[in-house]
């Protein structure tokens, strides 16, 4: 066997032993023969990752793209703004309106994503539309109307949409939960009943104004010692009474939407109503001051509006 040029011919193998004449027929092991065992049972090449699916094509992928366009979404809610009739019509955020949230269709829905609301997009949108315009005609000929009197009650929850933005959707979704505890027992509570939850804000309907009163003020107190990543939540209402059209769970009609217009004067912790409203309250035990300037898009010019507290 040849010896190495770097090593001596007399210089000992280096592992330190004599090599015999069987030594000579016998492979070296390799350096790295527990490493060897320890792979035996790995393929040589390991499978590639998986790689996220390719994105959908084909004519419903872009009718979806379309619908879901934000910027057709706003589109689409401006052009509302000319048609007959009440453009907010169907919002599930109306009452919420003013503010931040003033013609912005798109943040609205992300708010009522949020609360865990159905949104159709820009196709929602359009047929929200045409039901705008058939309400403003069914209206226009006294067909608009239910008959049962019912007092009809919004409520939305002060500067919720800006502290949600940046708090986050974990606690945004935390405090909706709580706040929900507290206004579905508050209506109940009083004989009223949720009709549906509207993002940050509810409607409810009641047989009687005083009763709505009541189920506001206690939901106010128990709001109160209420936090959630520093934003302690507060509401405003507005309640008006009438005959609204009931279609199946839901309440539509212009008593409806006198309700949400009102609901949007209102200020911090403010129940307002409409005077067809103060007059069926006992003057006795509700206090009522009159707000000299209310106007909005659906109300007829002649409603005047109440702030309202128990004496």
């Amino acid at each position: 066997m040849p010896v190495p040029p770097d090593r001596p011919a007399d210089a000992p193998p280096p592992d330190g032993r004599d090599r015999g004449p069987a030594d000579a027929d016998r492979d070296p092991a390799p350096a790295d023969a527990e490493d060897a065992q320890d792979d035996a049972g790995l393929p040589e090449r390991l499978p590639p990752p998986p790689t996220s699916p390719a994105p959908a094509t084909g004519p419903l992928a872009r009718l979806r793209a379309v619908n879901e366009s934000d910027r057709l979404l706003e589109l689409v809610a401006r052009l509302r703004g000319r048609l007959p009739g009440d453009s907010q019509f169907g919002d599930p955020l109306s009452t919420a309106e003013s503010g931040e949230l003033r013609g912005s269709a798109s943040l609205r829905r992300q708010i009522a994503r949020l609360a865990g609301q159905q949104t159709g997009g820009v196709l929602h949108e359009l047929g929200l539309g045409a039901l705008q315009v058939w309400q403003a005609a069914a209206e226009s000929s006294g067909r608009g109307r239910g008959d049962a009197d019912l007092t009809v009650l919004f409520t939305d929850l002060v500067g919720f949409s800006h502290w949600a933005l940046e708090a986050g959707d974990h606690a945004a979704l935390l405090l909706l939960r709580e706040v929900a505890g507290v206004l579905d027992p508050a209506v109940s509570g009083h004989r009223g009943r949720v009709v549906k939850w509207l993002g940050d804000g509810m409607m409810a309907v009641f047989r009687e104004p005083v009763d709505a009163l009541r189920a506001v003020e206690d939901a106010n107190a128990r709001l109160a010692t209420m936090e959630v990543a520093g934003y302690q939540p507060r509401i405003r209402a507005g309640m008006h009474h009438g005959r609204p059209r009931r279609v199946g769970s839901d309440y539509l009609g212009i008593d409806v939407n006198i309700a949400a217009r009102v609901a949007q004067a209102a200020g911090t912790g403010e129940l307002l109503a409409s005077d067809r409203t103060v007059e069926l309250l006992d003057p006795e035990q509700v206090a009522s001051k009159r707000r000299r300037r209310f106007r909005a898009k659906g109300v007829p010019a002649e409603v005047t509006v109440y702030a309202v507290r128990s004496r």
